[in-house]
């Protein structure tokens, strides 16, 4: 309730903001086609849809035509996600239902993430997307994901303070405003929110542990 998820909506311009403006490489966002725009972006929810069509077909989604098996693949390596694919029973060409009822939380969170990463955008904004797995599996899938992010712009959205070990810049919101800003070391060192935070899901991590 903080405001996070709104941020990428307005980064997609699902909505305007009512002052001020949003710029990528010092343009405003209003002044570049609104499709070419989200052609630029991969955006992963927290809700996942998928639809009534095969792995493979919901991961192509989006793209003009489906996509090579290697092509495929390699969006549901860096997903983390692609062994467990291999272990149904028709591989990629098994047929999931609507909203991957027959998939479990984290398995149709993943399967969403290569249907963003297979558009090979420049932006990537995750929202909570791996809301559904454990915070070792998320750090695993995001440890993984580092190779495919390493020339791109990543925004992760999460509450789990785990995820953010790799990235270059931390902001944190409450109450829809920007209350700290800075790597994970500089936020530790300034001893407030987010040192609170990270003591209090380390405690939570240890004792899960046990």
């Amino acid at each position: 309730g903080s405001g996070k998820s709104t941020l990428a909506q307005l980064l997609l311009r699902f909505y305007d903001p009512s002052n001020g403006k949003i710029t990528i490489g010092g343009i405003d966002i209003k002044q570049i086609d609104i499709n070419n725009l989200r052609e630029k972006i991969s955006y992963v929810q927290q809700d996942v849809f998928l639809f009534s069509d095969t792995v493979a077909g919901n991961i192509s989604f989006g793209l003009a035509a489906l996509a090579s098996n290697e092509t495929i693949e390699r969006a549901a390596k860096f997903a983390s996600v692609h062994q467990e694919i291999l272990g149904f029973e028709k591989g990629y060409d098994t047929l999931i239902g609507e909203r991957g009822v027959t998939l479990s939380g984290g398995q149709k969170q993943r399967i969403s993430i290569a249907r963003a990463l297979i558009k090979d955008p420049e932006i990537v904004v995750f929202d909570d997307c791996l809301s559904a797995v454990d915070a070792k599996t998320e750090f695993e899938i995001l440890s993984s994901l580092n190779k495919y992010l390493h020339e791109k712009t990543a925004i992760i959205i999460t509450h789990r303070i785990f995820s953010t070990f790799r990235f270059d810049t931390i902001i944190v919101l409450e109450n829809g405003a920007i209350i700290e800003k800075g790597s994970h070391e500089d936020l530790l060192l300034l001893n407030g929110y987010y040192a609170e935070l990270y003591r209090m899901q380390l405690t939570g991590l240890t004792d899960s542990s046990l």
